[in-house]
């Protein structure tokens, strides 16, 4: 109750995000526990994850992508973009639709956040889609279905914030080139599947871009440099050149270079201005992860995690009931909160339940919740596209919200096959690891392959989580034999040998390995060891 009306009277006086999670997580830590006796307790509970978490290199990709996607918002790489879309596709039956798709797909793949990608392509497409006769509706309504491909499409901010969410979470850690590689699929089939969308409405449009080649080849010139950074970003990660947190690094470089020497669109100011909006975004966001990682340190003290799971399995609820609840929780949560702070604090309770209680594959588990923070950037009442689309555009919330409804349905289709057929999330995976494209859900619990176990990679939190349980599992016993294994068959412990003892036995057998016969006087006391034999042996 007290975390609770803490949230209320902050939202209430308007205060930002990061303050209502942080505040909230403090309350929590003092109202749910007993760890917190001063405010250095607290500090070290929420401030420790902090230090941690920027000492993460998964951590440093975020904010070079984030600088990246300005630069090149305003370095005018988004237009050439478009430009080149329009002047490949325009000619077919729905073809601005078809265009907007897939520049929002190539400029996500660039920025990596859906709500710079909706600004920078959604700008330039919703007008000319409304020119051309499309329905403003449906206009309206595919650019901010498009906008959100950035979930999906590498280097999604999304994507690295759960790989980063996780990583404490043992068996259902991923790794954030893995969910990368695994995105792809499912990224691919929301495109063609809006692209049909835009051919059904297109046909009714008579207004179409007629094909020129030579204007193909112009746009193609301009727009190249635009093109191949995600081709370099891709084939630079996937061949082992740089791993995801230095692709931003390239990114960022390779940004600065095009638009100020190349188009030389941008000087040192408008870099500069650009960075200063960039580093308004990285800052709040910066606070956001660092105060939900201290949620994510709350989350085991009080026990969410065990108490979810034996509500699951006390009323025997199976993989396919859980995934079924577990994604309309997440639809509900994306709806009502940010995304960010979503993913940061239940990916790090559901994913370990997904995974060790139903045998879900973490990878594939990743992808579903990631496409539901897709639908949390769509589904009002707090829909980021949907604001960022009612400002921009300059249109009631009430009419953007209806205009999201037949994008929101098209994804929410798409979230139940990928739900229920793996093979979107984990062929690709399945194929760079060597084993078979095709992977079934494990519709009775239980892992199908062992790709699902993450191939060949050796979790070391997951053996050692293994160890401890046999070895408690073990203990009764080792107990029970106690006496029998360090004093012989049923002997008790306190009747050692003594003087009066001769008769202590027939002595072992001469076997080679055996090492010496105990001495055959009587005397048969413990012999106290020599100091000098163990000198310098560290137990």
């Amino acid at each position: 109750m007290t975390v609770l009306i803490v949230i209320i009277v902050l939202a209430l006086i308007g205060a930002p995000l990061f303050v209502i999670v942080g505040a909230a997580t403090a309350a929590a830590f003092a109202s749910l526990t007993d760890l917190i006796h001063s405010f250095d307790d607290l500090g070290g509970w929420m401030i420790d994850p902090f230090e941690s978490l920027m000492g993460r290199d998964q951590f440093l990709a975020i904010p070079l992508f984030i600088a990246s996607g300005a630069v090149m918002t305003e370095g005018g790489m988004a237009r050439r973009l478009v430009e080149f879309a329009r002047a490949a596709l325009g000619w077919l039956p729905g073809g601005l639709g078809i265009t907007a798709v897939f520049a929002c797909m190539v400029f996500a793949a660039i920025t990596g956040s859906s709500p710079v990608t909706l600004i920078a392509v959604g700008s330039i497409m919703f007008p000319a889609m409304v020119r051309a006769g499309y329905p403003e509706n449906f206009s309206l309504g595919l650019v901010m279905t498009a906008g959100s491909l950035g979930c999906l499409v590498m280097p999604s901010l999304i994507l690295m914030i759960y790989s980063l969410s996780v990583m404490g979470a043992g068996v259902a850690a991923v790794d954030s080139s893995d969910m990368f590689l695994a995105s792809a699929l499912p990224a691919v089939a929301m495109m063609f599947a809006l692209s049909g969308y835009s051919v059904v409405v297109g046909m009714r449009v008579a207004n179409r871009e007629t094909f020129s080649l030579p204007r193909l080849g112009e746009t193609a010139k301009e727009g190249i440099w635009a093109l191949l950074l995600p081709i370099v970003i891709v084939a630079g990660i996937y061949t082992g050149k740089f791993p995801p947190f230095k692709a931003g690094a390239v990114a960022f470089v390779y940004a600065l270079i095009v638009t100020t020497i190349i188009h030389r669109e941008l000087n040192l100011p408008k870099v500069l201005a650009a960075l200063a909006n960039a580093g308004r975004l990285m800052g709040m966001l910066i606070l956001i992860i660092a105060f939900t990682f201290g949620i994510n340190k709350l989350i085991p003290e009080i026990g969410v995690e065990e108490s979810l799971t034996k509500l699951l399995t006390d009323n025997d609820i199976g993989p396919i009931g859980f995934m079924l609840i577990v994604n309309v929780l997440l639809i509900v949560l994306g709806a009502l909160m940010d995304s960010v702070s979503a993913t940061l604090v239940f990916a790090p309770i559901l994913a370990p339940i997904a995974v060790k209680t139903y045998g879900i594959d973490p990878i594939h588990f990743g992808v579903v919740f990631v496409v539901n923070m897709e639908i949390g950037y769509l589904a009002p009442p707090v829909a980021t596209n949907l604001f960022v689309a009612a400002a921009l555009f300059k249109k009631p919330f009430g009419q953007v919200s209806r205009a999201i409804l037949p994008g929101l349905a098209l994804t929410t289709a798409a979230l139940v096959v990928f739900m229920f057929v793996p093979t979107f999330s984990k062929g690709l995976v399945n194929i760079s690891r060597g084993t078979a494209f095709y992977e079934s859900f494990p519709w009775d619990g239980e892992r199908q392959s062992d790709a699902s176990a993450g191939g060949n990679r050796v979790d070391l939190g997951a053996l050692s989580d293994e160890a401890k349980a046999e070895a408690d599992k073990d203990a009764p016993k080792l107990n029970e034999m106690g006496d029998e294994y360090y004093f012989g068959g049923g002997q008790d412990p306190g009747a050692l040998p003594t003087e009066d003892d001769g008769d202590a036995g027939p002595a072992p057998a001469a076997d080679d390995d055996a090492g010496p016969a105990p001495a055959a006087d009587g005397d048969a006391g413990v012999e106290e060891p020599d100091a000098d034999e163990y000198e310098g042996v560290q137990l």
